[in-house]
């Protein structure tokens, strides 16, 4: 059964000068927020339509593909064009709307080979992804450190159209929105030993670099998985954040939640226990 953590919500404008609407925007937004966890959140004044924070970066993708990194208190374009980008202890890698994959290295984008339309690099160095037929693969350590732009996909069994990992394993979900979990993946054996099956539907999910996992699911909903540890890597349950409020991507990494609306907008949420 899933339970609610108690706690407070506190929503507060952005610290730059923000304009009128997206003031607007965030009281309409705080008004529809009820506890579950604590959190105290911001409204960006920028809209994306994908992020992924880890390993003490976050990066995003605009509706027109272009890639922005969170600096300094500020977003930054980086010149390119992706349409999926993800940062982790993999370094940083992207996809484009053919499919190409890209490292980002030496200040610019590799081109890597091989097509996927997803890929996620919070594996510890190594990397995982799915394709448009939602087959999975992953990247073993000495070629995401290679530097090289030739590199050898290993084949996952098991079909998924999202997929993401950390330091306990990789989550996944497949197109009817079920959860998986891979065991024992590692930076040698990134294919792991087994899959299972998660109670649960979510339409995506992410893996933070300390392990914590969020997801999505179908209305919007937003969801933590509670009780993850080194001798229960899948954790124990779901627990809703209870926004009455809809979000199509969730991402995590060190003390902040970074969630996407259906219309863009970034909410910047500052996690406690």
């Amino acid at each position: 059964m899933e339970q609610s953590l108690p706690s407070l919500y506190s929503c507060q404008p952005a610290p730059s000068p923000a304009k009128m609407f997206f003031a607007v925007n965030l009281l309409l937004l705080c008004a529809g927020i009820s506890a579950s966890t604590n959190l105290q959140c911001t409204l960006m004044s920028m809209k994306l339509k994908q992020i992924d924070a880890g390993a003490g970066e976050v990066y995003g993708v605009t509706s027109n593909d272009d890639v922005y990194r969170w600096v300094d208190n500020h977003w930054k374009n980086i010149p390119g064009k992706l349409i999926h980008v993800s940062a982790g202890p993999a370094g940083v890698w992207g996809v484009n709307k053919e499919k190409h994959i890209y490292k980002r290295q030496n200040n610019t984008w590799m081109s890597v080979s091989g097509l996927l339309k997803q890929v996620d690099a919070g594996g510890d160095k190594f990397l995982g992804g799915v394709n448009t037929q939602d087959n999975v693969y992953c990247l073993r350590q000495n070629d995401t450190v290679s530097g090289s732009s030739s590199v050898t996909w290993t084949p996952l069994k098991g079909s998924l159209k999202y997929y993401s990992c950390g330091p306990l394993g990789c989550w996944g979900v497949n197109s009817d929105d079920d959860i998986y979990f891979r065991h024992n993946v590692n930076p040698t054996t990134c294919q792991g030993t087994q899959q299972q099956q998660i109670k649960g539907s979510l339409e995506m999910v992410e893996v933070g670099t300390d392990g914590s996992v969020y997801g999505v699911d179908s209305a919007g909903h937003v969801y933590r998985r509670i009780g993850i540890n080194d001798k229960n890597p899948i954790g124990t349950y779901w627990t809703r954040l209870d926004f009455s409020f809809a979000f199509k991507h969730v991402t995590y990494d060190r003390g902040y939640l970074w969630l996407i609306t259906p219309n863009e907008n970034i909410l910047r949420c500052s996690v406690s226990a």
